[in-house]
């Protein structure tokens, strides 16, 4: 968006990303899914606290990635990663293995993962106006 552009943000066509922010992108699709897979394995061995940890560790990621991005679609890539990652953890193998059992701090890390996975991506920052006159009035 060019500077003597006064039309709305909106308003403006949609652009490709770069091939540097798309791979920024995909390694936070990435880091999201291993943050979901350690958060599986840390909240059922320290139940409480590794609760906390797995979902702080979401949100950190979440909020790192819409910061370094610049954008919300930084806190939506590693949601999605995590996402997949989780889900895929859920269903159970022919040997009848599984990651999650059926107890509360398990449906507690889906619901509150996919919770946080939500406010973070909400509190990210948005596409926003670039230069000194970014209000309408000037």
């Amino acid at each position: 968006m060019s500077a003597t552009d006064r039309s709305p943000m909106l308003a403006q066509p949609l652009q490709r990303p770069s091939p540097a922010r798309a791979a920024l992108y995909l390694g936070l699709l990435v880091l999201g899914a291993l943050v979901g897979v350690a958060g599986a394995l840390v909240q059922a061995g320290w139940f409480p606290g590794g609760l906390l940890l797995a979902l702080a560790g979401e949100a950190g990621l979440l909020l790192g990635g819409a910061r370094a991005a610049g954008s919300r679609g930084g806190a939506v890539a590693p949601a999605a990663g995590w996402m997949i990652a989780v889900i895929l953890l859920t269903a159970s193998r022919p040997e009848g293995d599984f990651v999650f059992a059926a107890e509360s701090g398990s449906y507690l890390f889906l619901l509150g993962g996919m919770a946080v996975a939500v406010i973070c991506a909400t509190l990210g920052l948005g596409r926003q106006p670039g230069g000194d006159g970014v209000r309408l009035g000037k």
